[in-house]
């Protein structure tokens, strides 16, 4: 979607206020899809200019599970939700939506941006060490190894079968 500054926005609002034309109207000479302007209607209906305001929020926990737990409790949707609370978009309301019924709590935490400080935990190691032969460790990998191998030639081996019996196939001699 294109940008549009502040005073386009409001002139389209007034221009669907003043009653002389339509949401799908305006919205199609700004070449943008009427729900997006029906969202900038009741954004400002609800909060006035100030819903247009650039906001670089970070949301707590506590704030994204107060939005979730309105919205269940009265049965109103992610675009209402993000004109309620004046969310910049329902989108960011529905992915947390996902993450909670997916994770739980958990997946609402905010997580820190950046690169992580270097410390002796998460220092990258940059030749994988080998165990040694005979060890548990060489022993469990080549079982391991062992058993891929004998699933991926099970697999080959009914495709084989599979191919032998297709009813497509014609017997010529």
């Amino acid at each position: 979607m294109p940008y549009f500054s502040l005073d386009e926005k409001l002139n389209a609002i007034h221009r669907y206020q003043d009653g002389t034309e339509g949401v799908k109207s305006i919205a199609k000479s700004l070449g943008i899809n009427h729900e997006a302007l029906r969202m900038w209607i009741r954004q400002y209906e609800y909060h006035g200019v100030k819903a247009f305001e650039k906001t670089y929020t970070a949301y707590s926990t506590a704030y994204k599970l107060d939005v979730l737990n309105y919205m269940n409790e009265n049965g109103t949707s992610p675009n209402e939700a993000a004109v309620i609370f004046n969310i910049s978009s329902p989108g960011i309301i529905r992915k947390w939506r996902s993450q909670y019924h997916e994770h739980g709590l958990d997946a609402l935490k905010s997580k820190k941006k950046g690169r992580l400080p270097v410390t002796d935990k998460n220092k990258k190691i940059t030749k994988k060490q080998e165990p040694t032969e005979g060890s548990v460790e060489a022993l469990q990998a080549e079982i391991e190894r062992l058993r891929m191998e004998n699933a991926y030639l099970k697999k080959l081996n009914a495709l084989v079968q599979n191919k032998e019996k297709s009813p497509n196939k014609t017997n010529r001699k």
